[in-house]
């Protein structure tokens, strides 16, 4: 036993761990990936409000922040990276309603999840899955605005959520290569 150091109310015990019932209860993978998921919504949705209406990115850009990063305003009416574009009513609403449904699938996932690190893959997913279905529903296209450059090569202009969402499939390939995870292990 180590040596005890009073402190008015609390006797410390140098060299001992607190024991695992004494120490704070750790956050439900689900609740972490939804607390992530708004974390990732709110800072997604913040920045496009800051670009359009504090920065008036429209009519300002670009705006040149380094020698490889504007920022500069694009209307992605289609999927990730332009694919799909749809400029009429119907096939926005298409893109609308399957994205509403991944989020579901999404929430019903993140429900059941029970490893951290898948949920902070689905916090990230779901979070700018909702970020630009916020968009696509308010502008009937995606707000996109950062863009990365060097040298002649240009990277495709984009947004918080798909930063987020690329993050979150990272993470879960990553979480499928592993070899002991609880998926692959035998009864």
């Amino acid at each position: 036993m180590g040596q005890g150091h009073g402190c008015g109310l609390m006797q410390i015990e140098v060299g001992e761990r607190p024991s695992v019932a004494s120490s704070p209860e750790r956050v439900s993978p689900p609740r972490l990936s939804y607390v992530l998921g708004l974390i990732t919504l709110v800072l997604d949705q913040a920045s496009k409000l800051g670009v359009l209406y504090g920065l008036d990115l429209e009519q300002t850009q670009p705006i040149i922040i380094s020698p490889v990063f504007d920022l500069i305003l694009v209307w992605n009416r289609g999927i990730s990276y332009g694919l799909f574009q749809q400029d009429n009513p119907t096939g926005q609403m298409a893109l609308l309603i399957g994205t509403v449904l991944a989020i579901l699938g999404l929430l019903v996932w993140m429900m059941r999840v029970k490893q951290p690190r898948l949920a902070v893959a689905l916090g990230f997913l779901t979070g700018g899955a909702v970020g630009n279905a916020i968009d696509r529903a308010a502008y009937g296209a995606v707000v996109d605005f950062l863009h990365l450059h060097w040298n002649g090569w240009s990277w495709y202009v984009f947004n918080l959520a798909d930063a987020a969402i690329v993050v979150g499939v990272l993470i879960l390939m990553y979480d499928s290569w592993q070899t002991d995870h609880p998926s692959q292990k035998s009864a």
